[in-house]
């Protein structure tokens, strides 16, 4: 489990293609000393296990090809810049909201700019999962807790602050570019509960 606050970026040192999908290895610096192997982090929203120590602070991920299809992992590059966050410990302060880091889907960056001191990004919202989303409601994008400014049907608009911009992965992305999504968690259980509900009442009918 996790907050969608991100820790801190790290580069990609490698990706690299394995039998079973691929091995992800991340500069992770300083904080690899405070890693267990097996213990879950959030890459890019996406909740995967160390799998080895590396030389000089590295730490590998083994990817499936479920993980590659779903997400925008298997698109890095050497250099590329992610977002990592450590799973939540009992007694943190929740600041962003329940996240799984079990990503829903990828979907595309439609517009990225700068307003102001603020940037405007527009996301491409998958028709399928329209019902998990409301307006000022939650969503994780890339691993991080964000609001949703404005909603339409096929896409909905975060404002970022400058503060955001500057401790993630946002600095280098650009329009048309993919990002990771997980819908709001909360939002599923009411929907899902919600559906089974009419289906008992349909069916005592």
């Amino acid at each position: 489990m996790f907050t969608g606050i991100v820790e801190r970026t790290v580069e990609v040192r490698e990706l690299r293609p394995v039998a079973t999908g691929a091995r992800l290895i991340l500069e992770m610096g300083e904080i690899a000393q405070e890693l267990s192997l097996g213990e879950s982090v959030a890459v890019n929203g996406c909740c995967l296990t160390v799998a080895a120590f590396e030389a000089e602070g590295g730490i590998s991920f083994d990817l499936l090809a479920e993980t590659l299809r779903l997400t925008n992992l298997g698109e890095l590059g050497d250099g590329s810049m992610v977002n990592v966050e450590r799973a939540l410990r009992v007694g943190d302060r929740l600041s962003g909201h329940f996240v799984q880091g079990h990503v829903d889907c990828r979907s595309q960056i439609l517009d990225w700019e700068a307003v102001g001191q603020d940037h405007r990004l527009v996301i491409g919202l998958p028709r399928e999962f329209s019902r998990y989303t409301i307006y000022k409601g939650s969503i994780t994008v890339d691993g991080m807790s964000l609001t949703i400014a404005e909603l339409r049907e096929d896409r909905f608009t975060i404002w970022i602050t400058p503060h955001t911009w500057a401790v993630t992965n946002l600095r280098r992305r650009t329009a048309g570019e993919a990002v990771n999504l997980e819908f709001d968690l909360l939002a599923k259980y009411v929907v899902g509960a919600a559906k089974n509900g009419c289906e008992e009442v349909i069916a005592k009918r």
